[in-house]
């Protein structure tokens, strides 16, 4: 593409991958915590205190889960907590691992995410939990799985940061640009007679359109021999003013003139 064009095609690309990024990923991050983050998809237990709870071989989220009438704004404090988790007869040992997240507040329901479990087998197991929540309105350690497609927040991410470099290089092209040049206006004829409105019809000359009219005459004007002496002194005046003419040669030419 040449000339403007090719700049302003490239500048609505950059914005519409911009704005399309920007859209994406914040719906991205709401569909990951309120859809895909189902915290407490195997149940609860109760701080302090204990429950049976049936555990899907694979992993597994576990988060502090509170009310906080109003919600939080900011950084939540956790109390410091005691998980023991006894698999079914038979069974290997779950590996609990420390994965602490964000804290998640819709209305007055609070949690966060403080580990992740890695269930070697499907079955029942006895999860116990202690701990000082004094404070806290029906505190509880929650159990569930996150099917959050993160991969969505990275791409929308890398649109985003592709979007804003395209916008860059979009800019700098329309300011590196050249102008489109307009055509100049068609000159004008100041030679051409112009009439503003309808032409006028032609004057033609007076012709006799019958026996016995006489035209009237037509005058003109012949100049004198005096006439014609007064304009070439008229002239040699001027020569003489100018430094064509000595004084010598002016009367001269004079005197001939006058005796002519």
């Amino acid at each position: 593409m040449t000339g403007r064009v090719g700049p302003r095609v490239a500048l609505a690309g950059a914005i519409i991958a911009l704005v399309t990024g920007v859209v994406g990923l914040v719906v991205s991050l709401l569909l990951n915590v309120f859809v895909f983050d189902d915290f407490d998809a195997y149940g609860e237990v109760p701080i302090p205190g204990s429950a049976r709870l049936h555990l899907p071989a694979g992993e597994a989220t576990i988060s502090f889960h509170t009310a906080v009438p109003g919600g939080v704004s900011g950084g939540f404090p956790v109390p410091a907590l005691q998980l023991g988790i006894t698999p079914p007869g038979g069974a290997p040992e779950p590996v609990v691992t420390e994965s602490v997240g964000a804290t998640t507040s819709v209305n007055s329901d609070v949690r966060i995410r403080l580990w992740t479990v890695q269930i070697p087998e499907d079955g029942v197991y006895d999860v116990a939990v202690r701990g000082d929540v004094a404070g806290y309105i029906n505190p509880q350690l929650a159990f569930g799985r996150d099917d959050s497609p993160w991969w969505l927040v990275w791409a929308f991410g890398g649109l985003i940061a592709a979007g804003v470099a395209s916008l860059v290089l979009a800019i700098l092209w329309r300011l590196r640009s050249p102008r489109a040049v307009r055509d100049m206006a068609a000159p004008v004829n100041l030679d051409e007679l112009t009439w503003p409105g309808p032409v006028p019809p032609p004057v033609h000359g007076y012709e006799p359109t019958g026996p016995g009219q006489v035209p009237p005459p037509v005058h003109s004007y012949e100049p004198t021999d005096t006439d014609v002496r007064l304009e070439q002194l008229k002239t040699l005046a001027a020569l003489r003013e100018s430094g064509a003419l000595t004084d010598a040669e002016f009367e001269a030419e004079k005197r001939r003139i006058l005796r002519s």
